[in-house]
């Protein structure tokens, strides 16, 4: 196999996959390195393709089914985990977050997490880091992609309750 023609296997995986795929697991799959596989995807990257990396691997933008909303939130990181269960809790995924930096403009972390399992290992992961939202006194957006707007307005719900909505 080329390194084009694995490109292009790779972008295929990706695009049919139902979640993030790491680097790792295409590297067993291709039977490359994992450091390969990076730049294979930079240049795929480079080459115009919507490919975001994700604390749990890459993903093809745009593939979230159900409606797309946002919530803007403001809590401690202490309180990271309980907002996001609350979204995962209530049948929504969380795309991303963001946070409007004086200098920089919007910032933006791909999160995709669906599941409570998914925010225990965000945050274990985020334990080395600071979140973005340090950078702005806590205030932030999420996007979600939610089954129904039920759902949302649950969500929107619980998180006023818990302290969390920035109304």
């Amino acid at each position: 196999m080329t390194a084009e023609e694995r490109r292009a296997a790779i972008l295929e995986t990706l695009a049919q996959s139902a979640g993030p795929v790491s680097a790792s697991a295409l590297a067993g799959r291709f039977g490359v390195s994992r450091q390969l596989i990076v730049g294979d995807v930079a240049l795929l990257r480079a080459g115009g393709a919507a490919i975001d990396a994700t604390a749990r691997g890459y993903v093809v933008q745009g593939r979230q089914a159900g409606l797309i909303r946002r919530a803007a939130c403001r809590h401690q990181a202490s309180d990271m985990a309980a907002e996001l269960q609350i979204m995962v809790d209530n049948g929504c995924t969380v795309l991303d977050v963001i946070v409007e930096h004086p200098v920089y403009g919007q910032l933006t972390g791909t999160l995709g997490l669906a599941s409570r399992y998914d925010v225990k290992e965000f945050i274990r992961r985020s334990e080395a880091a600071q979140p973005l939202s340090l950078l702005t006194e806590g205030a932030h957006l999420h996007t979600l992609s939610c089954p129904d707007e039920e759902s949302f307005l649950r969500v929107r719900e619980e998180l006023r309750i818990a302290g969390f909505l920035l109304e």
